[in-house]
């Protein structure tokens, strides 16, 4: 290969890299943006705060099955086209949001927007493996998770200081015109090829899908060490973003009485897992999955139990640690899930995504009677017990890794 098609190639990854990240900062400003407006929601649709925070939870379920249907559809047409359509028809949606005057058509239309913002997260991973060296395929997972939750931060902290001057329809207006300017961006930076191999991915004759296209989920749910992994993502993702919701109505109430935007500021512990995602590639080389993995757990655990002091320092210091306990543990297991998966790629990353989105969405209505009963001691009590479930299954997943990983070591 040539000195220019090595700089071609090279420039090719970036443009992957820097557009997937891009797409997923436009999906994670819009999934996130509710839980950063609750009071401005309650207010504007006349409904319980406490109800709002629902509103995640409908649209986190509507993503975990979309999941599926956008790896099929990708292994069958390419990455590229299903996603730009996906972002295209979101920001139609974000027009939609405008006129909405009622708490039920917006419930129905975050459904709708939960199909299309599934687009990115379930062709993302698969797009890398395409399309990236396996050198560069590490540092590009951790890339993108890390702009999954830039993407988080900013859609609940531009929320938060969105609504206290602005009302719902200007709020709305606002994230319109940055998702508009994201797309395009997005649109710009996309490889227009695809390295998708058609010996990799079968495709039948005759029919937009076939018994191979839903075999590859069967043969990644018959793999026992994929199904521990989705069963991590979930239930750890069932924590920490949960409590990132019942924690605004605690500070909120006495003794904090903390303001609209003033509560959105605790997403910025969101940072700590910006961090870890970034690092978690060269760290798992390092260190090893099983002492990583169990650690991040521990910081979990021990980050809910640091916010029983019920102070705003050790309130944000808790945060900031089951942030990024729970981001390293999101990164590692994209990354293992995508390394271990020789066939079927996308389907595998769907199948994890789903059981990580259908965590937040039942996480919601799970700890909700734990609220209504003890306040945040509940939230923090239900949390612990998933933790312990948590543990079980981390346990079993990592009790064959090496506690410390050598190149040849690392197959999944």
């Amino acid at each position: 290969m040539s000195l220019t098609d090595n700089i071609n190639n090279k420039n090719k990854e970036v443009r992957l890299i820097w557009g997937l990240s891009i797409a997923s900062v436009v999906i994670y400003i819009n999934l996130y943006l509710v839980q950063g407006i609750l009071p401005l929601i309650a207010e504007t649709f006349d409904v319980d705060i406490s109800h709002s925070t629902l509103l995640l939870s409908v649209t986190s379920f509507a993503m975990a099955f979309s999941l599926l249907f956008y790896a099929l559809l990708s292994d069958r047409v390419g990455r590229k086209a299903p996603l730009m359509i996906s972002l295209y028809l979101l920001l139609l949606t974000d027009v939609l949001m405008i006129f909405v005057t009622d708490f039920l058509s917006l419930v129905l239309l975050r459904l709708l927007q939960g199909v299309l913002l599934a687009a990115v997260p379930a062709i993302a991973m698969a797009y890398f493996k395409d399309e990236l060296s396996q050198a560069s395929m590490l540092k590009a997972g951790g890339i993108y998770i890390a702009a999954n939750s830039i993407g988080g931060i900013s859609g609940r902290l531009l929320g938060g200081a969105l609504s206290l001057h602005l009302h719902w329809q200007q709020v709305i207006l606002v994230i319109l015109a940055i998702s508009i300017a994201g797309v395009l961006l997005v649109h710009y930076l996309l490889p227009n090829t695809t390295k998708l191999n058609s010996q990799e991915e079968p495709k039948a004759r005759g029919s937009m899908f076939s018994a191979e296209d839903l075999n590859g989920f069967v043969v990644h749910l018959r793999d026992a060490k994929l199904r521990q992994i989705y069963l991590v993502g979930g239930l750890a993702f069932l924590v920490m973003v949960n409590q990132f919701s019942f924690i605004q109505l605690h500070l909120m109430s006495a003794p904090f009485s903390w303001g609209r935007f003033e509560v959105t500021l605790i997403f910025l512990c969101y940072l700590s897992g910006t961090w870890a995602s970034y690092h978690s590639g060269r760290w798992i080389k390092r260190f090893g999955r099983r002492t990583l993995f169990r650690l991040s757990l521990l910081l979990m655990f021990l980050g809910s139990l640091m916010t029983l002091v019920d102070t705003g320092v050790f309130i944000c210091l808790g945060f900031l640690m089951t942030a990024f306990g729970f981001f390293f543990i999101h990164s590692g297991c994209n990354a293992w899930v995508t390394h271990r998966a020789k066939r079927h790629r996308a389907k595998a990353t769907s199948l994890y995504l789903c059981s990580y989105y259908l965590g937040a969405a039942l996480g919601g209505p799970l700890l909700m009677p734990f609220w209504h009963h003890w306040g945040w001691e509940g939230v923090v009590l239900g949390s612990s017990l998933v933790m312990v479930l948590l543990s079980l299954v981390l346990l079993r997943l990592t009790k064959d890794e090496p506690m410390i990983l050598s190149a040849h070591a690392s197959n999944g």
